[in-house]
Order: C-alpha cells, then sequence, then structure tokens
C-alpha cells in the first residue's frame, strides 16, 4: 500500500506517519522509485502499537523509542516484557538502593515465585517499607489472599500476552492489558469493598 494507504488504514496522519519513518518508529517502506515507497501489514501494526501506546498508556516517544528499539533488537520476551512492565508501571522511577523486607521475602516464598531481584519487587519492597512505617500492619493471612488473588490474575494475564503472537502484538497486548488491567482491579476491588461495607453497615440493607 501507498502512504495515502496507510494513513487511512490506521487514521494516522501522513505528518506523523513520516515522523515516525524519520526518528526510526516505523521500519522504512519497500522503496518502489525515488520518491515512493510499499508498506505493508508490518507497518499498520507497527503503527497501531504506536497509537495504541500513545493514546491509551500515554507513553513519550522516547519511552515508545525505548521498547522499539529491543523489540527491533530481537531480545528474549523476558527481557522485552520486563522492560515494558518497568515502563508502563512506571518501576524504578524512586530511583536508589532499597533493602529487602521480610513481608515480600515471605510472599515470594509463599507463592513459590522466583527469588530474584528486579524492579517489581524493589517497588514491593519500597511499598511494604512505607506501610511499615505508617504503621500499617501486614498479617500472614493478608498477604496470603492478596498475592494469591494477584497469582492467579498474574497467570491469566501472561497467557493471553504471549501465546503465538508476533512480537509487536505481544508489546501492544503486554502493555495495553498492564495499564487497562491494573485499572481495572483497583476499579473492581473498590466495587468489593464499597458492597462488603454496605452488607456490614448499612442498616437498610438489614432483615426487619
Amino acid at each position: 500500500m501507498q502512504l495515502k494507504e496507510l494513513s487511512d488504514a490506521t487514521g494516522t496522519s501522513p505528518a506523523s506517519i513520516k515522523y515516525y519513518l524519520r526518528e526510526g518508529l516505523l521500519p522504512p517502506g519497500e522503496s518502489v522509485h525515488a520518491t515512493r515507497a510499499s508498506y505493508s501489514d508490518r507497518h499498520v501494526k507497527r503503527l497501531n502499537l504506536i497509537r495504541a501506546l500513545r493514546q491509551i498508556v500515554q507513553l513519550p516517544i522516547e519511552q515508545i523509542r525505548s521498547i522499539l528499539v529491543l523489540a527491533d533488537d530481537g531480545v528474549p520476551h523476558l527481557t522485552l516484557l520486563a522492560h515494558v512492565q518497568r515502563v508502563v508501571l512506571k518501576l524504578g522511577t524512586e530511583g536508589g538502593e532499597v533493602a529487602r523486607t521480610s513481608a515480600a521475602d515471605a510472599v515470594v516464598r509463599l507463592r513459590n515465585w522466583p527469588d530474584v531481584d528486579s524492579d517489581a519487587r524493589d517497588a514491593l519492597n519500597r511499598h511494604i517499607s512505607l506501610m511499615e512505617g505508617l504503621g500499617i500492619g501486614l498479617p500472614p493471612d493478608l498477604l496470603d489472599q492478596y498475592s494469591s488473588a494477584v497469582d492467579s490474575i498474574a497467570g491469566f494475564d501472561l497467557a493471553a500476552t504471549t501465546e503465538g503472537k508476533d512480537t509487536d502484538s505481544v508489546i501492544l497486548t503486554a502493555a495495553v492489558g498492564m495499564h487497562m488491567h491494573s485499572e481495572l482491579m483497583l476499579k473492581l476491588l473498590a466495587l468489593a469493598q464499597a458492597s462488603h461495607a454496605i452488607r456490614r453497615l448499612d442498616d437498610r440493607q438489614m432483615p426487619p
């Protein structure tokens, strides 16, 4: 397809497409002659990915570039997904060293998760330290219930993200999924908390 057809197919302006080409976010098309190139479904997928990362996840161009460079370099999916998680969930932005906490270590053992350092584990350690500093308790049964719930959700998410897809589709599913699913979990938790409060505390829900 020609540039205009690519623009129509993706809802991306020709000016934006040319910008992404100049910036190296979009691979060049196949040269037809000196002033014309032909584009394929690969370009459609990449433009849809860029648009989703910008509009839905609201990432700046430099962070999008950091993801796409890794994808185009052919890094292992584990490395790529770790970077997507870091960028989308803004892990590691606090900076500085972080000490392990006994609560996080207990969760890792309880769920039989790999005992390795990561941005996600550092973020959990920071949050647990903050909670403990505020005097908010983390009893074992709470850690068990919370970690059991998110373990099931994470397994479901990863299966949906990585099953038989090309790299751009993996990034799209992972990045948008992480962003939207995190928001969904917060909204579901809020509704569940409100529902439990109504059942327990609202006199209008009590039988006469």
